[in-house]
């Protein structure tokens, strides 16, 4: 994966340690990358719960229920739809953090769909507003998305949860 996400995830992990928190993924376009990244790390079994892979729409209605017409309204790279990936994988999970993304990694763009290189991510926090954000990675290609977004997942991760300890 790459020493920048080696690192990044070592500090997730320890960032979610030190605080006694726990954390869950549902991932579409980085496929598992977060998840991966996080059980990479020794110790990664005290704060990570759950991770899907909900590549498909029926994956993410049918295994997180994320409901068909919040997708059909907004498209599945969107804002809404990575919310309510993140909160219900939170919940189902029973974490305190979840983090989700979805978005086109290319090499095409689906009628109707974001260009190649939209990706939406957010962060549910238990209390706590729903952190969401999207990336714009124009001119770079499909590996080179996931692995910026996976970076930019754990990074928030390790936000989320210095923010919870300071509070």
């Amino acid at each position: 994966m790459g020493p920048d996400i080696e690192l990044a995830a070592f500090a997730a992990v320890e960032s979610l340690r030190l605080t006694g928190l726990t954390v869950a993924t549902a991932e579409s376009c980085t496929g598992g990358m977060i998840a991966t990244a996080l059980t990479e790390v020794p110790g990664a079994s005290a704060v990570f719960r759950y991770g899907w892979v909900t590549y498909c729409n029926e994956a993410k209605e049918e295994l997180l229920g994320v409901p068909p017409l919040l997708i059909e309204q907004f498209s599945v790279v969107s804002e809404p739809v990575v919310a309510a990936m993140a909160e219900s994988a939170r919940r189902r999970a029973h974490a305190d953090l979840a983090i989700a993304v979805s978005g086109n990694a290319g090499p095409t763009a689906a009628d109707g769909e974001p260009p190649v290189g939209t990706v939406c991510l957010a962060l549910a926090a238990a209390g706590r507003p729903i952190h969401t954000e999207t990336l714009h990675l124009v001119k770079l290609n499909r590996s080179d998305i996931r692995r910026l977004v996976t970076r930019q997942a754990l990074n928030l991760i390790v936000r989320a949860s210095s923010e919870l300890r300071n509070t």
